[in-house]
C-alpha cells in the first residue's frame, strides 16, 4: 500500500460531519468499560438523542462523574485522529438507518437480521462533478440520499422530460469505507468519496467541500 492515502487525506474527507458523545467537566471524553471491564471504549454517536440516552446511563450507573458531564458535538475527522492515536472507540448507528438498511439488503436477497458498522447509501444515479473530476456522494441518511436523488432526477427531466426517476440505492458500512479509503490511493476512485452528513443538502455541502 504504498499508494495509499496518508491519514490527513482521509481525515479531510470526514471534516464537517458530526457525531455526538459525552464529556466530563474537564471537557475529556468519557471513557465506557467494555462488559468484561478489560477495555475501555469512547462512543461516539449519530444522534443526538442516544447521546443523550447515553449521558442518562452515566449518570445512572456513576453519579459523581454524571454531575458535569455534558454531550459535546465532534466532527468525525477529530474522532479518526483518536483512530491514528491508538484510541479505542465504537459507533453507535441512528437505529433508523439500520432499518432501512437491513431492508434494503433483505430487498437485495440478502435477508440478514443485523447490521455491522454504521449503514451509508449511494447511488450510481448520484454523481457530482467539478473541474473535470467526478465525486461519489455518501449519505448517513437514506432519506438525504433520496430526496438528492429525486431533486436530480427533476433537474434532468427539464432537459429530457422523458427521463424516468431510478431510485436504485446501494447500502454499505462506514468502517468499511473507511478501510478501503485507508487503502487506495487516489486516484483508485475511493478518493473520489464525498461524505454528506446527515440533514444536509448534499449540494451545498459538497459546493463548500470543493471550495
Amino acid at each position: 500500500f504504498d499508494l495509499a492515502m496518508a491519514p490527513d487525506q482521509v481525515s479531510k474527507r470526514l471534516d464537517g460531519v458530526p457525531v455526538y458523545t459525552v464529556s466530563n467537566h474537564d471537557n475529556e471524553f468519557v471513557l465506557i468499560s467494555d462488559s468484561n471491564g478489560h477495555k475501555s471504549l469512547g462512543l461516539f454517536c449519530f444522534r443526538h438523542e442516544d447521546a443523550e440516552a447515553l449521558l442518562a446511563q452515566i449518570r445512572d450507573r456513576e453519579p459523581g462523574l454524571g454531575r458535569g458531564a455534558k454531550i459535546v458535538a465532534v466532527s468525525l475527522d477529530k474522532v479518526y485522529q483518536l483512530k491514528t492515536e491508538g484510541i479505542a472507540f465504537r459507533f453507535l448507528p441512528d437505529p433508523l438507518q439500520v432499518k432501512h438498511a437491513l431492508e434494503s439488503r433483505a430487498k437485495a436477497g440478502d435477508p440478514g437480521k443485523a447490521f455491522d458498522g454504521v449503514p451509508v447509501f449511494q447511488s450510481d444515479n448520484l454523481v457530482l462533478r467539478s473541474k473535470n473530476r467526478r465525486f461519489c456522494p455518501i449519505f448517513f441518511s437514506k432519506e438525504d440520499l433520496e430526496r438528492a436523488l429525486l431533486g436530480a432526477f427533476k433537474q434532468q427531466q427539464k432537459i429530457n422530460p422523458a427521463l424516468k426517476v431510478n431510485t436504485d440505492i446501494q447500502v454499505g458500512s462506514f468502517e468499511d469505507v473507511l478501510q478501503r479509503l485507508e487503502s487506495s490511493d487516489d486516484g483508485s476512485g475511493w478518493g473520489d468519496v464525498v461524505f454528506i452528513p446527515p440533514g444536509m443538502d448534499a449540494l451545498s455541502h459538497f459546493s463548500e467541500k470543493v471550495s
